[in-house]
């Protein structure tokens, strides 16, 4: 049995080093399971994949035009942040009603884009991101936690990839994830929001400079060790069927479960 202090200092705490070993285990499994480049950023967050995809939002939106696609809720929460709370000009909204899709190749290449990869609550996921051009100037925001461990992320098309353990990974809650593409660090680096107020829990850079501890398995603020204890067990059995692709296959598998039942089903559509 561990001592009270131990348990309490070194086990539990996320700043010992056995706390910091184990969120920069965290980092380094995700990192391998689903194949992110070497030079992309990866940091656990606050507030699950809202907190991610805010705290990119709040720091990194307003250099340029924003290109705003939703076709379920989420999606439309994160057009009515970049409009009603950032009140962002040149805003255009990419709209398709819940089933269908907006003519995503419609977007600018110039601009920044903020789209949800696959609708957690319409069901519609984009079947692939070849509609982002690869020599863009503005940054593309992936909400991919109903799509990422399940479906292909092609990393050189986006630059800001936000998820949450408890979404695919059937993980615990409140932890998110972010990704940053060397592109989203330039872009922290070098522009900032005038006059704009970032909450600390937002806060990815330092005196101009991308907070590289955050990176490396330091939090912004407390995580809980039992979460990261069952995102890295979630990531064990992940590589134990077969890595990316058994997960793939597993989503896979199951939405051929459901879709041939629906044809088979007169009353289902």
């Amino acid at each position: 049995h561990s001592s009270p202090t131990r348990r309490s200092s070194d086990l539990r705490s996320h700043r010992s080093a056995i706390g910091k070993a184990r969120l920069k285990e965290a980092i380094e499994k995700t990192r391998a399971v689903l194949g992110v480049p070497a030079d992309y950023r990866i940091a656990v967050v606050p507030a699950s994949d809202t907190g991610a995809i805010e705290m990119a939002m709040w720091t990194m939106l307003g250099e340029r035009p924003v290109d705003a696609c939703h076709w379920e809720s989420f999606g439309k929460t994160w057009f009515g942040d970049i409009t009603n709370q950032l009140k962002l000009e040149g805003v255009t909204e990419f709209h398709a009603p819940y089933g269908e899709l907006p003519d995503l190749a419609a977007t600018n290449p110039d601009h920044d884009i903020v789209f949800t990869f696959n609708g957690t609550t319409s069901g519609v996921r984009v079947p692939d991101l070849d509609w982002i051009q690869d020599d863009r100037t503005g940054l593309t925001f992936n909400d991919a936690t109903s799509a990422v461990f399940a479906m292909d992320v092609d990393w050189a098309k986006v630059d800001v990839t936000t998820y949450s353990w408890q979404k695919v990974m059937g993980g615990e809650g409140a932890h998110g994830m972010l990704i940053l593409s060397p592109r989203a660090v330039a872009r922290l680096e070098s522009w900032a929001p005038e006059g704009r107020p970032i909450p600390k829990v937002f806060q990815l850079a330092k005196k101009g400079k991308l907070d590289e501890a955050l990176f490396t398995g330091a939090t912004i603020n407390t995580p809980s060790m039992i979460c990261v204890e069952d995102y890295l067990d979630a990531l064990d059995w992940a590589e134990s069927i077969g890595g990316l692709e058994g997960l793939k296959r597993r989503s896979e598998a199951n939405l051929a479960a459901v879709a041939t039942w629906v044809d088979e089903t007169p009353w289902a559509h």
